[in-house]
């Protein structure tokens, strides 16, 4: 790609994508209608409260990157808007539809993807989609999307799309090694350190005794 969007335009196009796949006879949008789609409190990540200078901000910028255009319909009071990523990339109903969500809701895994596309597309299953998010990231036009580490205590990696930049990605934990043994202290010089310890905790028992009033110890062979 020879461009790169911020998170607001990012937001913008995503939801385009998503209005003129799931409510074509209101698509294209207006203005308000596209800032309540950017600030819904379901199915976004993350949660925006954009103003509509905010949005207006992020179409001027998406038409100088010829990714979106207004659309005037005769008798019509305001002016709608538009995608037409098309005419820059070939996409499939399925890679438009994994690609609008990725834009909406952030990263995902390819089983949480199949199920949040189905207002889109089907897919029949969870490795159908796993082959159109190879393919996403392997386009010579692209890559659109990148697969990122697995967090811990996952069981499968997420994916991401590209039209932000890259992905800042945090590493898979080392699995941890056993640090290097320190030199072993002479025999002398560990029976000190046992013998400190002990008299740490002695010191340590009869402060909380003194606390709960209770006696303290007598010295054996007394």
């Amino acid at each position: 790609m020879n461009f790169v969007l911020n998170p607001v335009e990012a937001r913008v196009l995503g939801c385009l994508i998503e209005k003129e796949r799931t409510t074509p006879e209101y698509y294209p949008i207006t203005i308000n209608a596209l800032v309540n789609a950017c600030n819904q409190k379901s199915n976004r990540d993350p949660m925006m409260s954009l103003s509509e200078g905010d949005v207006v901000q992020a179409l001027d910028t998406l038409k100088v990157k010829d990714l979106v255009h207004v659309v005037h319909t005769a008798g019509a009071r305001v002016a709608k808007h538009a995608h037409h990523i098309e005419r820059l990339f070939s996409f499939s109903q399925q890679e438009f539809a994994v690609l609008c969500v990725l834009l909406l809701r952030g990263p995902q895994t390819s089983g949480e993807i199949r199920s949040r596309v189905e207002r889109m597309c089907s897919f029949a299953a969870t490795s159908e989609v796993e082959s159109v998010l190879q393919e996403l990231g392997q386009r010579e036009d692209g890559p659109f999307v990148s697969k990122l580490p697995r967090q811990p205590g996952k069981s499968s990696c997420r994916f991401a799309h590209l039209f932000c930049g890259p992905v800042a990605q945090e590493a898979e934990p080392q699995t941890e090694t056993a640090a290097p043994q320190a030199d072993t202290p002479p025999q002398d010089d560990r029976l000190t350190m046992l013998e400190k310890q002990v008299a740490d905790l002695r010191t340590e028992l009869e402060s909380i005794k003194a606390q709960l009033g209770i006696a303290p110890s007598q010295p054996h062979g007394t």
